[in-house]
């Protein structure tokens, strides 16, 4: 038995199952879905932005505390996490770009990898966390002690010089935690948001011709990692230059 035609909209053209009722074509309604990530993209640039000031407000007022503090952070794992992100942002373009060419089963495949490397990411920043915990490397707790991770005159020399530097290094620590803190919050939202892809994909729903919650998703993954792209070497090369 052949199958009814789609429906029509009021241009003639086929009405496509994802088409909202407020749009007369899936273009215009991929126009204003993407305006409206683009807004509030620009609502979280401002969001982020006000936390890069406070960093190069206090950095400036307390350079000597920020390199120690930055001294204690594991580079490696960083870098890590660094290499992980961009290949994270290069599994979502392919997801998007599987959706172009109508391949279901890739779009399950690289959305799936960029939630295992999302995932990969998070739990390398659970042991950053962690080893700080075990260090007192928190603000506010009385214990605070901050030494040099990799000693060096030059680090020895600021430890010693500057009496007020366990408390000033707090400040550190205290943008270091709500930065990546918030950075790992929109990680896990992004995570859960590409589970539901996966489910939807996988049930055809999307395909060469409406895939736009595949690359709405990927504007707002590829921005969580262009965030992490400033913050590695703000938080974390800034000591490592200093132990040199």
């Amino acid at each position: 038995m052949a199958s009814a035609p789609l429906a029509e909209t009021h241009h003639g053209e086929p009405h496509h199952p994802a088409l909202a009722h407020q749009f007369d074509t899936l273009e215009q309604q991929k126009e204003s879905s993407t305006l409206g990530m683009w807004l509030f993209l620009v609502t979280e640039i401002m969001f982020f932005g006000g936390l890069f000031l406070a960093y190069v407000i206090y950095r400036t007022k307390y350079p000597q505390a920020f390199l120690l503090g930055s001294n204690s952070l594991n580079v490696v794992l960083g870098g890590i996490n660094t290499a992980v992100l961009i290949g994270s942002s290069l599994t979502m373009a392919l997801a998007i770009w599987s959706a172009q060419v109508n391949w279901r089963k890739g779009i399950v495949i690289f959305l799936l990898a960029t939630i295992g490397l999302g995932s990969v990411f998070l739990g390398i920043k659970y042991i950053e966390y962690r080893e700080k915990f075990l260090h007192q490397h928190v603000p506010g707790r009385a214990d605070f002690h901050l030494e040099p991770e990799h000693p060096t005159p030059h680090l020895r020399e600021i430890a010693a010089r500057d009496p007020n530097l366990q408390e000033h290094a707090q400040i550190f620590f205290a943008l270091y935690f709500i930065m990546t803190g918030l950075h790992a919050t929109h990680m896990i939202i992004g995570i859960g948001i590409l589970i539901t892809l996966v489910i939807l994909s996988w049930r055809g729903k999307y395909d060469a011709h409406y895939y736009n919650p595949l690359e709405m998703t990927g504007l707002y993954w590829h921005f969580v990692d262009i965030v992490w792209i400033f913050l590695f070497p703000l938080l974390y090369l800034l000591g490592a230059h200093a132990a040199r």
